[in-house]
């Protein structure tokens, strides 16, 4: 039996290490929790530290692993707010792999020891013969099954003690803390893994989606072609690696428009359609699934990792069933983000990874956009004009922060003092405009009769806490005090849609989930299609989905509809519009397929896909 000193020790060193941290992170991240909330966080810091400690050998080891393990967590969070602008979640947890992926020399060599040093130090610990620890272990146990037996419960509870914003997950950080706000997360996304739609759910999300108005996108200004004509017009989509326009950043002074001045014409000739992105500063591959797939993302996970489930005629299958070679090109590593299990449920049947590229022309460990489109065209130059078209889906790896350059491309554009990283990130828009615009003009010249749409994925993460927006009034500090035009801001990214000889195409403000009907209406391409779903409501009205809220255009106007803090009819109807997608997207990717049995317009080769079962995930691959 441990005497009290020892336990007076302990929990004091806990309260010492609290303070420092919270005033550690304030001064290097500007990041904490709300002053309110310190005793319940303290509280709940210290009753795991009381867990720890009743299963560590000896109070030395103890303050050893428990600082580390509650600065890395604590750490972990705060860059995450800072960074991206929301709290660490439970799905990061299981996705936190890919950051090895992405990271290499000393930054890899940090999140390693990030992770594996409080594992080793956990494991150095705890007194693993002693009867106390395996009697904590099992108490332990016992209150995580109840948390896992009925986490529906769990999670009303805490909601009603410590609130819950849906759509504002700093402020839900900033009212609970840490731990507690790990708990109630993790309560909440186990209650979330229900049983999928039903058939009758399916049937009345339909109909209230057909019940919907129906308009074109675009007029195609060509007749109907003959199916033969089809399947000669190859299709090329480019998505651009934090690709955005840095001019609106007026605070930061850059001393030239770091856009190619041929980006701007094509744009303009556009009138600057944007692209409406689920994401900010990162996620890329939930822009991938919704122009890819024709459906919304709605929760903060990463959607090719956590709902797509079964095999489902995305575009590249429905092309794939039209005769197109799909070719997805990315020299990133192949399992990043699930892609590889990803790219094979929707369709694509050639993914080119880091392995099929030389890495021949690198800005730090980012492969060039010069390097990357050259080497793809050189793959499917000869392909073009033959009896099988392709379709050709480049995502760009070269545009993450931190923006490095290589002593090819020397800094062209300066900004501001103080403003460094957004001078960062215009040159190397300056590279990465140009070399696509070099490109663009030799692909187009090759196969004028292209359709080919090019945008920016999401906007480029700058300084903590939207700095580098927040200076130039663009966003706010904090996402809870983001007004109408900033969250509008927040998802618009550049948007180029080319009709083959026809030229640019004024698309205005586009949700990326609603491309690839576009992209059939392009191609005239007018066979049944689970994609025009969630494209049914015409020209003006386009809504696009975040997580916990979403933004309702009506032309050039826009209303954020804050779920569960509006009851706007409008607001009300754009939600039960997104309430039935929602329905048909859970079903499709991650249920029984149901929809496809419901639409007697399908082909029976849809049928049949909805009916058989999923195939196995590959072997070696997460």
């Amino acid at each position: 039996m441990r005497s009290l000193s020892c336990w007076a020790a302990a929990l004091s060193f806990v309260v010492v290490w609290y303070f420092a941290a919270q005033m550690a992170i304030e001064h290097v991240f500007q990041v904490k929790p709300w002053g309110s909330t310190y005793v319940r966080d303290l509280a709940a810091h210290l009753l795991i530290g009381a867990l720890l400690f009743g299963i560590a050998r000896s109070l030395p080891r103890f303050m050893v692993t428990a600082s580390v393990i509650f600065t890395a967590l604590t750490a972990s969070n705060a860059a995450k707010l800072a960074i991206l602008g929301a709290p660490i979640m439970p799905d990061d947890f299981a996705a936190a792999r890919n950051m090895f992926l992405l990271l290499d020399g000393w930054l890899l060599a940090g999140a390693v020891f990030l992770v594996a040093t409080p594992i080793l130090l956990l494991g150095w610990m705890i007194a693993w013969k002693r009867p106390r620890t395996w009697i904590n272990v099992a108490l332990l146990g016992a209150a995580l099954s109840l948390v896992a037996a009925d986490p529906g419960l769990i999670s009303a509870e805490l909601d009603k003690h410590f609130g819950n914003s849906v759509w504002n997950q700093p402020e839900n950080y900033q009212k609970r803390g840490l731990p507690i706000h790990l708990l109630q997360e993790t309560a909440r996304n186990l209650s979330r893994r229900i049983a999928p739609p039903t058939e009758t759910e399916v049937a009345d999300a339909l109909a209230y989606l057909n019940t919907e108005p129906k308009a074109p996108f675009v007029k195609v200004s060509a007749p109907n072609r003959p199916e033969r004509n089809l399947q000669k017009r190859n299709l090329h989509m480019i998505l651009l690696e934090s690709f955005w326009d840095p001019t609106l950043l007026k605070a930061s002074k850059l001393s030239a428009d770091p856009l190619d001045p041929r980006f701007r014409q094509l744009w303009s000739a556009t009138d600057e359609s944007h692209l409406l992105s689920p994401v900010f500063g990162g996620y890329t591959a939930n822009t991938e699934f919704e122009v890819l797939c024709g459906f919304p993302v709605t929760a903060d996970n990463v959607y090719f990792e956590t709902g797509l489930r079964r095999d489902a005629p995305c575009l590249p299958e429905h092309l794939r069933q039209a005769g197109y070679h799909g070719v997805a090109s990315h020299p990133n590593s192949a399992s990043f983000w699930n892609r590889v299990n990803a790219y094979r449920r929707i369709g694509f049947e050639t993914y080119l990874a880091d392995k099929d590229f030389q890495m021949d022309d690198m800005n730090r460990s980012f492969l060039s956009d010069a390097s990357l489109y050259r080497q793809v065209m050189d793959r499917l130059e000869p392909e073009f004009g033959e009896s099988k078209p392709v379709f050709d889906y480049i995502l760009t790896y070269f545009g993450h922060l931190p923006y490095p350059l290589n002593e090819q491309r020397p800094a062209m554009i300066t900004a501001a003092p103080g403003h460094e990283v957004v001078a960062a990130y215009a040159n190397t828009v300056y590279y990465k405009s140009r070399e696509l615009m070099d490109f663009l003009e030799a692909l187009r010249a090759k196969d004028p009769d292209a359709v080919i749409v090019l945008f920016g994925d999401h906007l480029p993460a700058l300084n903590p806490n939207f700095g580098g927006y927040t200076e130039s009034a663009v966003l706010a500090k904090r996402r809870g005090d983001f007004t109408d035009e900033m969250f509008r801001t927040l998802v618009e990214t550049p948007l180029i849609i080319i009709d083959g000889k026809r030229g640019p195409v004024p698309v205005g403000n586009l949700p990326a989930y609603q491309v690839p009907a576009l992209l059939l209406e392009l191609l005239d391409d007018q066979r049944p299609t689970m994609m025009t779903l969630a494209a049914q409501l015409g020209q003006t009205q386009r809504i696009r989905p975040l997580p916990g809220v979403h933004l309702a255009f009506d032309g050039d106007a826009v209303e954020v509809c804050r779920h569960g803090e509006t009851d706007a009819s409008d607001c009300a109807t754009s939600a039960t519009w997104v309430k039935a997608v929602e329905t048909l997207r859970n079903d499709l990717f991650g249920g029984d397929q149901h929809t496809l049995l419901n639409l007697q317009t399908l082909s029976a080769g849809f049928r049949e896909a909805a009916v058989a079962p999923p195939k196995p995930l590959a072997n070696g691959y997460f």
